[in-house]
């Protein structure tokens, strides 16, 4: 070969970078969806833009009913190797200093805008990687396709839909990570417990939480009377014991915790359980709402995220501890209700997660609802396809590549022999969801490189 990979991508820095500002400037958050419009018009209009920029590379491309997109190296060889993506992206939020989210700008060695490290400039990592495989006349015995999806934020509906239709390939890597490479995610289960109240005390109501998979950063509490020798008796204590900050207007009591993502949740500090820490404290509560309360704090003790009040702790060597984090808090005159969210370990299963919780909740006194168990889902790192993409990762890094096992989902998890393989290099925060999301276009170009050898390694 004339020219190396490396040089084939530097050489086409100024194309990559025109055809990401063109899907950048797209705003692809979810819309209202309607009849072949699935996820609402800036998807779509984000998947035709990905397809049309692939077809005019000479890909073979398919629209699937505005869900996917595939594009295939050639539609020839036989279905081999699947690469994912997505194309819709999470709301602009606020904060954006360095450039508008949909007005993306090359700044020093970074580029900025919604959607370039996640994922519309992997996306086209991947595709440039195809193209540079092609372009510089190499010959493969396999398939390649990439995936553009359009619903991997909000629920990943596009690839349900998808694969109800199309067989995955032999092998699939999502290039929405970070290397080397993720090999396990754990399960989850979330579950919720529920109590009628009958009994009034001074507390009126409680709410804590706005996600499930987040540790609550604020509790607020309603009474109908709190005098403030009360308050600041139980207050001293409750800061004392779990770190947060209580504050009192009226009869209104607000508690300043800490949140964090459910997968790490000993980063946070729980303010709902502060809160019910605060409430067993006040004589006025009523005894119906201290058991229970008292009950919940048993289950899932301030501080402890092992699951072990639910008495589902477990690790295993592969993928570590199980984590439990009580999430969502309501208490209004009729019900109380918690939910919780674990994220289980390979050794995970119904009978030793689900059904443990279930029976320790129900023991308490508390209906127990839940969704069912998402397994866990693993490749093991033995495999010749993990050991090709390492040894691909390692070639053009010169970095030692490694297996990683994590608390979250990633695109591929309900995909056999899926993976997630970049592209954000270790150690780095591209304020991914974030205000000023960005990338250095370099890594970008690395991501690409080593995507081409992937290719070669998998495929030739």
């Amino acid at each position: 070969m004339e020219k190396t990979i490396k040089e084939w991508l530097l050489e086409h820095e100024d194309e990559f970078l025109k055809d990401l500002f063109t899907l950048i400037r797209i705003d692809s958050v979810r819309g209202e969806a309607r009849e072949g419009v699935p996820f609402g018009d800036g998807p779509k209009e984000a998947l035709e833009a990905g397809l049309k920029i692939c077809e005019g590379y000479g890909f073979h491309t398919k629209n699937w009913e505005n869900y996917v997109g595939t594009v295939d190296y050639s539609p020839e060889l036989p279905h081999t190797l699947d690469i994912l993506g997505h194309l819709d992206v999470v709301p602009a939020g606020e904060g954006w200093e360095v450039t508008g989210p949909f007005e993306p700008l090359v700044k020093g060695e970074n580029v900025y805008g919604r959607g370039v490290s996640d994922d519309k400039g992997p996306i086209l990592c991947a595709l440039y990687a195809m193209r540079a495989v092609k372009e510089l006349g190499y010959s493969l015995k396999k398939g390649v396709r990439l995936i553009l999806g359009t619903n991997e934020e909000t629920g990943s509906a596009d690839l349900a839909y998808y694969y109800k239709k199309e067989k995955a390939g032999e092998m699939s890597f999502t290039p929405d990570a970070e290397f080397p490479i993720i090999n396990i995610e754990k399960g989850a289960i979330k579950g919720t417990l529920k109590k009628n109240r009958t009994a009034k005390g001074s507390l009126l109501s409680l709410k804590a939480g706005v996600a499930v998979n987040a540790v609550p950063q604020k509790a607020v509490m309603e009474f109908s009377t709190l005098s403030e020798e009360e308050f600041k008796h139980a207050k001293d204590a409750v800061e004392k014991e779990c770190g947060v900050r209580l504050e009192k207007s009226g009869n209104t009591v607000t508690v300043i915790g800490v949140s964090a993502h459910a997968s790490t949740p000993h980063l946070g500090k729980n303010a709902g359980l502060a809160a019910l820490s605060f409430a067993v404290k006040l004589p006025s509560l009523s005894a119906e709402d201290k058991e229970a309360f008292e009950a919940i704090l048993k289950l899932f003790p301030y501080g402890v995220t092992d699951g072990s009040g639910l008495g589902i702790k477990m690790n295993d060597e592969e993928s570590g501890d199980l984590t439990c984090t009580l999430d969502l808090f309501a208490v209004d005159d009729k019900e109380m209700s918690f939910t919780f969210d674990s994220r289980v370990p390979i050794c995970g299963n119904k009978e030793n997660c689900e059904d443990v919780a279930r029976k320790s909740s129900e023991a308490k006194g508390f209906v127990f609802e839940t969704n069912g168990m998402i397994p866990p889902h693993h490749v093991p790192k033995d495999s010749d396809f993990i050991k090709a993409l390492l040894s691909c990762y390692e070639k053009v890094t010169g970095e030692k590549g490694e297996c990683i096992a994590i608390g979250g989902g990633t695109y591929v998890h309900e995909v056999e022999n899926g993976v997630a393989f970049g592209a954000i290099l270790p150690d780095v925060d591209t304020h991914m969801h974030g205000a000023d999301e960005w990338i250095k276009v370099k890594d970008l170009l690395l991501a690409a490189e080593i995507y081409a050898e992937s290719i070669l390694a998998l495929c030739s």
